[in-house]
């Protein structure tokens, strides 16, 4: 008998990517969906091509689950936690992050030699450290990288349903010169660019910083002495996917044809000159990253800008489904 893996959080963004990467393989029919939110559960849905329902989340839904995805809210995390599931758990939210016994994972870019402890939970890493570090990784290993800088712009589905809903209506709002929602953001973000949310919004950008910061410097620590990037995030009025500008300062001089060389084959979609440019509309709901508009830094010698895009919710999804199927 197949075990089971529980999906807490299933009618989430996040959960719904998850549910989409595991029905693409015969694991998706080992799925339980758990709603994070009481109201959600008795709701319908689809794992594949078959009808499921969204199970009430509670320790029985839990008890024999041998794999517990966490995917929901925090809250929904932590009662998932506080019924001591026995089974391994891969938590998405970052609610274990502090766990002593926790390990970050990122199995894109795990080598085949890493070896990883499933004997407490398994921390997804945040999706943009992932891309960054398989950008910098490759490029290092070709062309040692003196030092980066790193400006990753944040979507609104990094915030779950609530930001896609807050930004969708400040929009509407905006065009209907109506007082706009801030539950979210505590500022405008439709048609605008910020460095920090309002002192009101239910945490800072600052905080997602440090994060990614923590993350990517203890995926790049496991690597070939790839140097740490400076980085700055800022958010922005879409909807979903990250974009990243990257500014790489080589230890020789290199050529944007050695670069773009050097980034093409998986997971890289390199999309060169005449073609489109790499963009966060384009990679929704697309594996790997876009990276393009590889061009020389007039004002340093061996400096080359890069940008890229990838779909935030995907990256994370394959990541959990990858440590999934190591551990049934």
């Amino acid at each position: 008998m197949a075990e089971t893996i529980a999906l807490v959080g299933g009618e989430t963004l996040l959960g719904r990517d998850v549910v989409e990467v595991f029905g693409e393989s015969s694991v998706g029919q080992q799925l339980r969906l758990v709603a994070a939110a009481q109201e959600e559960a008795g709701k319908l849905t689809v794992v594949g091509d078959t009808p499921s329902f969204l199970t009430k989340l509670d320790p029985d839904a839990l008890e024999d689950a041998a794999i517990v995805i966490l995917a929901g809210s925090r809250e929904s995390s932590k009662e998932a936690v506080e019924a001591k599931p026995s089974g391994l758990i891969i938590d998405l939210t970052g609610y274990l992050e502090d766990n002593p016994d926790a390990q970050l994972r990122s199995p894109l870019v795990e080598t085949g030699d890493s070896r990883t402890d499933e004997s407490g939970p398994q921390i997804v890493a945040h999706p943009a450290a992932t891309a960054i570090a398989l950008i910098l990784a490759r490029l290092h290993r070709a062309y040692p990288i003196a030092r980066a800088i790193v400006h990753i712009f944040e979507p609104a589905s990094e915030r779950g349903k609530a930001g896609i809903e807050e930004l969708q209506q400040q929009t509407v709002k905006l065009f209907a010169f109506q007082t706009m929602p801030k539950k979210v953001f505590d500022a405008q973000a439709a048609f605008n660019m910020l460095p920090q949310w309002g002192e009101e919004a239910p945490g800072t950008l600052l905080e997602v910083e440090e994060r990614i910061e923590r993350h990517l410097a203890s995926l790049l620590e496991r690597m070939e002495s790839v140097p740490m990037p400076s980085l700055r995030l800022i958010q922005v009025p879409v909807f979903h996917g990250y974009t990243f500008s990257f500014w790489v300062d080589f230890e020789e001089n290199v050529t944007a044809a050695d670069v773009e060389e050097t980034l093409m084959g998986d997971p890289f979609d390199l999309r060169t000159a005449g073609m489109e440019a790499p963009g966060n509309v384009g990679m929704a709901g697309q594996s790997g990253i876009a990276v393009g508009a590889v061009t020389p830094d007039r004002n340093s010698a061996n400096a080359i800008w890069i940008w890229a895009a990838a779909d935030n919710l995907r990256i994370v999804a394959e990541s959990a489904a990858l440590i999934a199927r190591e551990s049934l």
